[in-house]
Formats: structure tokens, C-alpha cells, sequence
């Protein structure tokens, strides 16, 4: 009994001890800070790291963590201008500034940001209809940072961004909004075709009347080229006429011939005359029915003979 005694008494004083220490020494974790109370008054805010603490007198009120935070509100339903329930869900991300202002300022500053959320976006899209909300959510997440940033300020808050994460209007609007994206669509691709067949007539007729032109410059030019040949053919069988008349002539005053052989040789130059596709018409010399009477009479008088 005597020696139970003191191993209950040094079991006790080491529990004291321990709890003694606990008290004393504490230890805050990085990004965090400690708000401390002295006989329930506000002591002082304890950094990051090791800290000694009066025991039973001191004591840690609450851990404030001092890194950005993201708080995501289930969606609200806001009534717009033009009278139509939409719900929108909503995320902030803020940051404590002064943790004793978030401890003592507010009693849970994540409840306060909520209901100061809804409150304000309740203003906001208020003051919109329909698609002016549905297009404007940039405007609507400044305005609704700017808010909350001045309203928070006193709890040591500061609000960095807000987000709309969705809008969605009642089924009844979905549905008439689908069947009028879906009209939009379709008359797009109507004056779509339209403007195809449209261009593709265009170009059609174009073709056609370029072919047409280049046909008749076409016809032309062979035209053209025709009599060309037809005038060049006309001028070589008249050069070639006026040759044979030449040769004739020049045979006639050189020979000095007899009539019998002057109407031979009038025959002979006949094939030469008529020779070539441009002479239509034939021109017989008054003289050639003389040559050819002086012949007959020559053969007549060579029988006769």
C-alpha cells in the first residue's frame, strides 16, 4: 500500500505535466494562424511556427486558415425583369485579410458571403430579362464582386472572383428557346441554299455567254480566214490567167504563126485559163470561133487533098 501510493502520485503529476506542456507549446501550421484568448479576451494572433502559451490562462479561440478559398452555393432561384424564375449557381473564391475581424466581426463569415450572395444577385439579374442575363454574365460577375468586396471588407474578407457556374431557365422557356434556335437554323441554311443556287445561276448564265462570245469571235475569224483564202485563190488564178495571156502573147510575137496554128495554140491555153476552183465563169475570145472555123477549113482542105 505504501508503495502504490507514490506511483499513483508521480502518475498523476506526469499527466499534469503533459497536459501542462499541451497547454503551453503550441504549434501552428503554415498558411494558418491562431487567434488567442486571455481570460476570454482577445491576446494577440500567433503566426505560423512554435508558441508559448500561459497555461490555463491562454488559450486558442480558433484557427484561421489564410489561403484562398472556394465556396460553391447550391443554385437560387431569381426572379428576372420579365417575370420568369431562372436558377443560378454560384462560386466564390475569397481570401481572409484579418483573421480577428473574420473571427470576432462575424459569427461564420462562409454563411455571411452565401446570404450576401443570393441577396445581391437577386438585384442584379432583377434588373435584367431573360437574355440579358443569359448574355451578360461578365457584367454580372464585376457587379457582383464589386458587392461583395465592400460589403465583406469589415469582416477582413476580400472577394478575388465570382463565377456563375450555370443559369438555367424553367423547361417551358428551354423549350421555346430550342424550337426558335432551331427555326434560326433552318432559315439560315434556306438563304444559304438559296444563295448558292442563286450564285450558281449566275455563274451558269456566265459561262453560257462567254461560250456564246468566244462561238461568235470563233465564226468570225473563220469567216475571216475564208475569204481571205477565197481573195488570195481569186488573185493567184488571175495572176496565173494573166500569165497564160502573157505566154500566148509572147508565143504569138516571137512565131509570126499561121491561123491554123494560132487557134491550136488558143486551145491549148483554154485548160489554163479554167484551171483552178475561183473561176467561176469562163471567157471565150471573140477571135477563139475564127481559129476554129480557119481549123475546120484546114482539116477539110488536108482531106480533100
Amino acid at each position: 500500500m505504501d508503495f502504490l501510493l507514490p506511483a499513483g502520485i508521480v502518475f498523476l503529476a506526469v499527466l499534469f505535466a503533459l497536459l501542462l506542456i499541451s497547454r503551453t507549446i503550441v504549434i501552428v501550421k503554415q498558411a494558418d494562424t491562431a487567434i488567442v484568448e486571455r481570460l476570454g479576451r482577445y491576446q494577440r494572433t500567433l503566426a505560423p511556427g512554435l508558441s508559448i502559451l500561459m497555461p490555463v490562462v491562454d488559450r486558442i479561440r480558433e484557427r484561421v486558415d489564410m489561403r484562398e478559398q472556394v465556396a460553391s452555393f447550391p443554385p437560387q432561384p431569381v426572379i428576372t425583369e420579365d417575370n420568369l424564375v431562372v436558377s443560378i449557381d454560384t462560386v466564390i473564391y475569397f481570401q481572409v485579410t484579418d483573421p480577428k475581424a473574420a473571427t470576432y466581426e462575424i459569427n461564420s463569415f462562409i454563411v455571411g458571403i452565401e446570404q450576401l450572395t443570393v441577396t445581391t444577385l437577386r438585384n442584379v439579374i432583377g434588373s435584367m430579362d431573360l437574355e440579358e442575363a443569359l448574355t451578360s454574365r461578365d457584367s454580372i460577375n464585376g457587379q457582383l464582386r464589386g458587392v461583395l468586396d465592400e460589403a465583406t471588407g469589415k469582416w477582413g474578407i476580400r472577394v478575388n472572383r465570382v463565377e456563375l457556374k450555370a443559369i438555367d431557365p424553367p423547361k417551358s422557356v428551354q423549350e421555346s428557346m430550342e424550337k426558335q434556335l432551331k427555326a434560326e437554323r433552318e432559315r439560315r441554311a434556306a438563304i444559304l441554299t438559296a444563295e448558292g443556287a442563286k450564285q450558281s445561276a449566275i455563274l451558269n448564265a456566265e459561262g453560257a455567254k462567254q461560250a456564246a462570245v468566244l462561238g461568235a469571235e470563233a465564226d468570225a475569224q473563220a469567216a475571216v480566214l475564208r475569204a481571205d483564202g477565197e481573195a488570195k485563190a481569186r488573185v493567184i488564178a488571175a495572176e496565173a490567167e494573166a500569165a497564160a495571156v502573157m505566154r500566148i502573147y509572147e508565143g504569138l510575137r516571137t512565131a509570126n504563126p499561121q491561123p491554123n496554128e494560132l487557134a491550136h495554140r488558143y486551145l491549148q491555153a483554154l485548160p489554163e485559163v479554167a484551171r483552178g476552183d475561183a473561176n467561176k465563169v469562163w471567157v471565150v475570145p471573140a477571135e477563139l470561133t475564127g481559129a476554129i472555123a480557119r481549123i475546120t477549113e484546114g482539116m477539110q482542105g488536108s482531106s480533100g487533098s
